[in-house]
């Protein structure tokens, strides 16, 4: 997967390089970000100055870029809508779109702030209990999504249909056949540069090459420019804007606080989860890339603050950009500043550069994007086929397919609930008792494995009370009591012996259990040893 990813300690030269190599790849990201929920490229562009630099500059993975993301932009759709159609029905004097990006931006700030708390919880390591062929579902289904992605650029826009979506045709001709050449030449320099001199990030050299044949009028193929003016027609492809003021929120104060909170509650939530799996996942995966270990709570924090700052000052939010990660990484960036380079330079891009940005060839980008496909892809999949379980090929299968088709975060979810679930459903067959001692008046048992919801039947079936001796000791020495289906089954057991008229002892359970048992109303008799296990019970305790 991570072939063509240095491992190697960044330095000032190669973070400051590739933090301009990421700049150039966010501008096409982040208007067509900005298409996708049809608002001003801008909101997508500040997001991603906003969101760049205050991960970079504070967050739990140096090395990570965050900035406006389609996994968000989709999450906010509704939002737009909904503001657009509160001004059409209420009458409300303002363009619909307006008071949508008013809407928007509360969602961003809650959202933030829900992030806030979630770091304050410590709750992002549990990002560490993803199983490894979810993580390698992950991996795959991304670079499929990124892969496809790239299909756009080697389409022209045509119009657009009755929901405001473009309409898109695929190039023809020579158009296409320079679009196909740009993108081999930049894939080629990036793959072949290193080989040569590593005093410069392949891909940063890539795509200046390819920009200067496009800036000098060598080749005539779909620029940067092309794509803001198929974002706004008005732009007429230039990139200008002065720095964004406090966004304006009149008209949502004018609705009340607390509607407000209500129409937007459940989007911020979304866009709360969304982000966080979607970051957290990108840090694991640097993680292991860089053989270097991140701080997921810190995290969580700085990007809580990056979205409620974006929301304020009028982006759109974000979260981390994976695509533009592994760049950075593969181009040499490993500290924070190659994120805070990334973001001051599309600063100074938007502000002063915007005539020369809009002249980058697509292709160039496009190229990139390719070959961190190929270095993102696990391709060593192919070869766990015969050499792992079944269950485990499944687990890579669902998360990739459910990556490509739906969502990042939902496939995430999914692979980590099946994995849960084929994890008890194996833990269930691994329960034994055995018969250690057995005389006419006292039979001794012990018990090994997991004692749990999925294997309390199995545990149950192999004690029979009414045909068992007159004293029966049960050993869990072996076992571990896990939750409170646990508990209830040994009580239970211990009811229906009793209810024989027959002696039940356990022994070896820890002191969480004997508690908890003793509070359920337990009818057998539980000894206490010196080597008895210590270990807490999940179980609701009433203290």
């Amino acid at each position: 997967m991570f072939d063509l990813f240095s491992k190697k300690p960044g330095n000032l030269k190669d973070d400051t390089l590739s933090g301009l190599t990421v700049a150039f790849a966010l501008v096409p990201e982040a208007i067509a970000f900005s298409m996708i929920i049809q608002v001003n490229p801008l909101i997508g562009l500040w997001a991603a100055v906003f969101m760049g630099f205050i991960t970079a500059a504070f967050g739990g993975r140096p090395g990570m870029i965050s900035g406006a993301t389609g996994a968000i932009a989709v999450v906010l759709i509704p939002i737009i809508a909904m503001g657009k159609k509160y001004a059409i029905d209420h009458g409300i004097e303002i363009e619909p779109i307006k008071l949508a990006e008013q809407f928007m931006f509360i969602t961003l700030i809650l959202a933030g702030c829900l992030q806030v708390i979630v770091g304050l919880l410590k709750l992002g390591r549990f990002i560490r209990l993803v199983p490894h062929p979810v993580m390698m579902g992950f991996v795959n289904g991304l670079a499929i999504v990124i892969g496809l992605a790239q299909i756009t650029s080697f389409k022209n826009k045509t119009g657009t249909d009755d929901s405001g979506a473009g309409i898109y045709a695929w190039m023809q001709g020579n158009e296409l056949f320079t679009m196909i050449g740009l993108v081999l030449i930049t894939m080629g320099i990036i793959h072949f540069l290193p080989k040569f001199t590593k005093a410069i990030p392949s891909s940063l050299a890539a795509i200046l090459v390819v920009g200067l044949l496009g800036f000098f009028n060598v080749v005539d193929t779909k620029t940067v420019g092309d794509i803001l003016k198929e974002a706004d027609p008005a732009s007429k492809g230039m990139l200008s804007g002065a720095f964004p003021s406090i966004a304006d929120f009149s008209h949502v104060l004018d609705i009340g606080i607390w509607q407000i909170l209500q129409m937007v509650g459940g989007v911020a939530i979304i866009v709360c989860a969304v982000g966080l799996i979607e970051s957290l996942m990108t840090l694991q995966l640097i993680d292991e890339i860089t053989e270097t270990r991140g701080q997921g709570n810190r995290e969580c924090l700085a990007q809580g603050s990056a979205n409620m700052l974006s929301g304020l000052f009028g982006g759109m939010g974000g979260c981390a950009m994976i695509g533009q990660s592994l760049i950075n990484i593969k181009s040499g960036g490993r500290g924070r500043l190659s994120g805070i380079v990334a973001a001051l330079a599309l600063l100074v891009f938007v502000m002063f550069a915007g005539k020369i940005i809009v002249q980058i060839p697509i292709a160039a980008l496009t190229g990139v994007m390719f070959m961190v496909v190929i270095g993102t892809f696990e391709w060593s999949t192919f070869k766990t086929f015969g050499k792992v379980p079944l269950t485990d090929i499944f687990v890579i299968l669902l998360v990739t397919v459910v990556t490509v088709y739906v969502d990042l975060a939902i496939a995430v979810l999914a692979g980590v609930v099946a994995s849960a679930l084929i994890f008890a459903w194996k833990s269930s067959k691994h329960v034994f008792v055995h018969t250690e001692k057995e005389t006419e008046t006292e039979k001794i048992y012990s018990v090994e494995g997991l004692l749990y919801f999925g294997s309390v039947k199995e545990f149950a079936e192999h004690f029979q009370a009414s045909s068992d001796t007159e004293n029966i000791v049960i050993d869990f020495e072996n076992a571990r009591i896990c939750d409170l289906s646990a508990i209830e089954a040994i009580n239970a057991m211990s009811e229906r012996y009793k209810n024989a008229g027959k002696n039940l002892r356990l022994r070896h359970l820890s002191p969480d259990c004997r508690a908890t048992l003793k509070r359920a109303g337990n009818l057998a008799d539980i000894e206490v040893l010196p080597d008895d296990p210590d270990y807490s019970v999940a179980s609701l305790r009433a203290d």
